[in-house]
């Protein structure tokens, strides 16, 4: 396994009076794909959210234990740093209300890239690694609400991708989408693990086993168990594992 970009270790997570997360331990991997599987509600998400501080903005949130991002807690860093190097795609497609260059432009220039040309460049190469360019060079102008939901997801992605971040979260990133979109979001994301690691929350298991170098398997707010895909499918080190990915429960 390559090495480890983020570090979770004994994350509890309450909200309010509710404890969503139990003593999480893991290790994501760089370069790699790491896939959240467990039932509806079992704290996928919120674990997801918590790499990149999405949850600092609920209020009764309380975070317990240390997430370390390449060696350097993560509470302790500045968040829209820590945003610029984790970057997030959700469930729906959510392009902002501007055209698709304006979009994937939105990042670098709210960091302070204001060159035109470095502008252009930094656009062309995320609509290419998000495999969308062709499909919208000639229109950079139009409305991105005018794409479909595939080609908007795609974007969502692009955007992400326009800031250069090193870690990609996907929660669900397929859900809302059509099986031919679906499998072109997979294939994107076998591609870009090349240069970022990414962790995806998702409801399906052929989905995980499709992409996924690494599976872990939330129950109830406890990591139950994390190890290569391939290993936790047909040979699951836990009962609960097992009754969860042939079905008895979830």
């Amino acid at each position: 396994m390559n090495q480890p970009v983020i570090t979770v270790q004994d994350l509890n997570l309450w909200y309010g009076q509710s404890q969503a997360l139990r003593s999480v331990s893991i290790q994501i991997p760089d370069r790699a794909i790491t896939a959240l599987i467990g039932p509806s509600g079992c704290g996928k998400s919120t674990f997801l959210k918590t790499l990149d501080r999405m949850n600092d903005l609920i209020p009764s949130v309380r975070v317990e234990g240390q997430v370390l991002y390449q060696g350097q807690d993560i509470f302790q860093t500045d968040v829209n740093q820590l945003r610029r190097e984790i970057g997030m795609v959700f469930q729906k497609p959510n392009p902002f209300p501007m055209s698709i260059y304006d979009n994937v432009a939105y990042g670098p220039r709210t960091h302070g890239t204001r060159d035109k040309k470095t502008l252009d460049q930094l656009v062309e190469r995320a609509l290419r690694d998000a495999a969308i360019w062709d499909e919208v060079k000639d229109r950079l102008k139009k409305n991105a609400l005018s794409l479909s939901g595939g080609q908007q997801q795609r974007l969502c992605i692009a955007r992400a991708l326009a800031v250069q971040p090193r870690v990609l979260l996907m929660d669900e990133p397929t859900s809302a989408l059509d099986p031919i979109s679906t499998s072109r979001i997979e294939d994107l994301v076998l591609s870009l693990k090349e240069h970022y690691a990414i962790v995806m929350v998702t409801h399906n298991m052929q989905q995980a086993l499709r992409v996924s170098d690494q599976t872990a398997f939330f129950l109830l707010g406890e990591l139950i168990e994390f190890g290569e895909t391939g290993t936790l499918f047909s040979q699951p080190r836990d009962k609960r594992t097992e009754d969860y990915i042939t079905g008895r429960f979830g």
